[in-house]
């Protein structure tokens, strides 16, 4: 169960290391804690001590079958935590599979970084309520209370619309994801994605300078051409 400013607990098993340490990457800068293993074995081992909010399972692994894995961890405890499975295989049969083996999700590999945390973002979501409820978010010196309407800057308070606020929020619980202009509409406003997409630009711009999201002070808000937008941390 993910706890309030608590973050949340993932179990990767995935044995291609490049692959992995690009996954890594992403969920370390969205503020995930992760334990990374390379067969089914090495995770059991750790299994029975560790407690996680969600599991990435590569489905072909050098000792084992994901599905095994997971049978394995069924038989171990009473509360099975909510698995999503990679696979490079994509037909009808091979999904199926994946979904009668009891996962909550899958992915078809190379997965983008977006789709990723989409899945992982919204499992989590669906069966943590405390998650779904996440009120606060502090990363480097910036904080905002959705609860509250209140953002703070190094201890400051900063004024922003309830658009803006809600914006940065969106933001910062995706850190390194690319976010389409209309998606943002979508998420944020509510609205058509074919409707008024300038306004994303104009609260960009606006967060940008408000919160200091620059190089400068450790952060980059880009524009992605005919994409959208990427929150960064700044080398």
């Amino acid at each position: 169960m993910v706890e309030a400013n608590k973050k949340p607990r993932i179990a990767f098993l995935e044995d291609d290391l490049a692959y992995a340490e690009t996954i890594l990457e992403w969920f370390n800068e969205a503020g995930f804690e992760v334990d990374h293993f390379v067969t089914g074995l090495d995770f059991l081992r750790k299994f029975p001590n560790a407690q996680y909010d969600l599991c990435l399972f590569d489905w072909a692994l050098p000792d084992m079958e994901g599905p095994d894995v997971m049978v394995s961890i069924k038989l171990r405890s009473n509360k099975l935590p909510p698995i999503i499975f990679l696979t490079g295989r994509s037909s009808e049969d091979d999904i199926v599979r994946v979904i009668e083996s009891g996962a909550d999700d899958y992915m078809v590999k190379p997965a983008s970084r977006q789709l990723v945390m989409a899945r992982v973002n919204a499992l989590l979501r669906r069966t943590q309520p405390e998650y779904k409820n996440e009120t606060i978010c502090d990363l480097g010196g910036l904080k905002i209370d959705t609860k509250q309407r209140l953002v703070l800057l190094d201890g400051e308070e900063i004024k922003l619309t309830d658009k803006e606020l809600d914006l940065a929020w969106y933001f910062l619980k995706n850190v390194g994801v690319l976010l389409s202009r209309a998606h943002l509409m979508q998420v944020v406003w509510g609205s058509s994605a074919d409707i008024e997409t300038r306004k994303v630009d104009v609260h960009v711009s606006h967060l940008r300078t408000k919160l200091k999201l620059t190089p400068e002070f450790g952060w980059k808000l880009t524009s992605v051409y005919q994409q959208g937008y990427r929150l960064e941390r700044a080398e």
